[in-house]
């Protein structure tokens, strides 16, 4: 799917967290002031790249996210890591915590993570046979 900027992925967080809208309701919600026409142009772009459909009830429109949160985060990840990374997503996210300033609290955070994945991974793979 195509790249998205920062007014569209503003508009999917909002549709994702809130389901079908309309835009007067998408605009009063936005993190920042956005005005109707640029919000309606965004919505017009997110629809013509497959992010999001629109429906009418009665005489207005509603739009909702087509795709999912995860859906398009993996996808962005994965164009993330090609360009970053030579297509690593364990690379990119290397790359990520050389990069970035971490606290202390976060980097035991992301250790937990880490062994809980590797704790869910050994189930499954006890589970299947492997």
């Amino acid at each position: 799917m195509p790249d998205l900027n920062k007014n569209e992925l503003e508009a999917l967080r909002i549709l994702w967290d809130r389901g079908s809208l309309k835009p007067v309701q998408i605009q009063e919600i936005f993190s920042w002031n956005i005005d109707n026409g640029t919000l309606r142009s965004v919505l017009r772009v997110l629809m013509d790249k497959g992010y999001v459909e629109r429906r009418k009830k009665g005489k207005a429109f509603f739009y909702r996210a087509r795709g999912s949160r995860h859906g398009v985060l993996s996808g962005m990840i994965q164009r993330l890591a090609h360009v970053f990374a030579g297509g690593s997503t364990a690379g990119l996210i290397a790359e990520l915590i050389k990069s970035e300033k971490l606290k202390k609290e976060e980097i035991e955070e992301l250790k937990q993570i880490a062994s809980s994945k590797i704790e869910k991974d050994r189930a499954m793979d006890k589970e299947s046979g492997a």
